[in-house]
């Protein structure tokens, strides 16, 4: 058997400067290869841990025609570094790794990395709280203001939700906040405002982020449409620069304001969109600022899934 055992010598080897300098695809598919297991083999093996993935993502993921970006995907590739006995976050930090240094990237951005992080914590966070993927909410409009203080920090963000029940018996929804980079979510408050009140919250100290559950009066029936506000108070970190919203399923309208003290106003203002957390930045659009108000603001008539927001650069 000298020759199955010099194959398997380079394959492991091949695994090895793989896992250390990448790229993920490269990676993965050295992974692959020297468990010897075929993609169907894999698709079973993250079955049994719970993931869903199919045959045809699994053969992109390792051609790199394409890069694991939902949460569920993201699940499946910690699933793979246990299935394809790799060190633990060994693939995680390979994806991160191809997003830290895209050029052009602005520098307050998120990276990839942090999203990826703070998609895995998100996660368990609403495990904890057992949560179902489908909240039973269909969203039909969510006004969001966000005040930024005389320090440029994020002081706050307010919430207006009018929502429609798709079942019956929801009588919670659950708010995320990611908080700036270098925030302390242990000194950030939840306020119950209108027709809601505040029950468990959550915090995540590495990466920034808060769950809180809001609980409403009564159990909604399907089609029944409820509207409750709320506002996380932060303040907690350095100089902010942007301000994201993510969405799962296409919804209603979004409305994001941003209001800018007096004496910290940014020297420009734009609106972006991206297709996921590792697509590029598109949809790039000045926004004037209201010199009575100085605020800005932005409006989805219809969101799609993905990502919205409003950056904004200091002198």
């Amino acid at each position: 058997m000298p020759h199955a055992t010099q194959h398997a010598d380079i394959a492991t080897a091949e695994l090895d400067t793989a896992l250390r300098g990448g790229p993920f695809h490269v990676a993965l598919r050295a992974a692959i290869a020297a468990r010897g297991l075929p993609l169907q083999r894999v698709q079973h093996h993250l079955s049994r841990h719970g993931v869903k993935v199919g045959v045809t993502s699994l053969s992109y993921w390792q051609q790199g025609a394409r890069r694991p970006q939902r949460p569920e995907s993201l699940r499946a590739v910690r699933a793979l570094e246990e299935i394809l006995h790799l060190p633990d976050e060994s693939l995680i930090r390979l994806l991160a790794q191809a997003e830290d240094g895209v050029p052009g990237q602005h520098p307050a951005a998120r990276s990839y990395r942090s999203l990826v992080e703070a998609s895995g914590a998100l996660e368990r966070l609403l495990l904890e709280l057992e949560s179902p993927r489908d909240g039973g909410l269909h969203l039909l409009g969510h006004h969001e203001q966000v005040r930024i203080g005389a320090r440029r920090e994020l002081l706050d963000r307010e919430s207006h939700h009018v929502v429609r029940a798709h079942r019956d018996g929801v009588d919670r929804f659950l708010a995320v906040h990611h908080g700036d980079p270098g925030c302390s979510p242990e000194h950030m408050s939840v306020r119950a405002l209108e027709n809601c009140r505040t029950g468990r919250v959550l915090r995540h100290q590495e990466t920034g982020i808060l769950v809180a559950e809001l609980l409403f009066d009564a159990r909604l029936r399907a089609g029944d449409t409820f509207l409750f506000r709320y506002a996380v108070e932060d303040g907690t970190a350095g100089v902010s620069y942007e301000c994201v919203r993510g969405f799962g399923p296409p919804g209603g309208q979004y409305v994001l304001q941003v209001r800018f003290d007096e004496h910290a106003l940014p020297a420009r203002c734009h609106r972006f969109t991206q297709h996921s957390a590792a697509a590029p930045r598109s949809g790039r659009q000045e926004l004037p600022l209201t010199t009575r108000h100085h605020s800005v603001h932005l409006v989805e008539p219809r969101v799609r899934s993905g990502i919205v927001g409003i950056g904004w650069d200091w002198e």
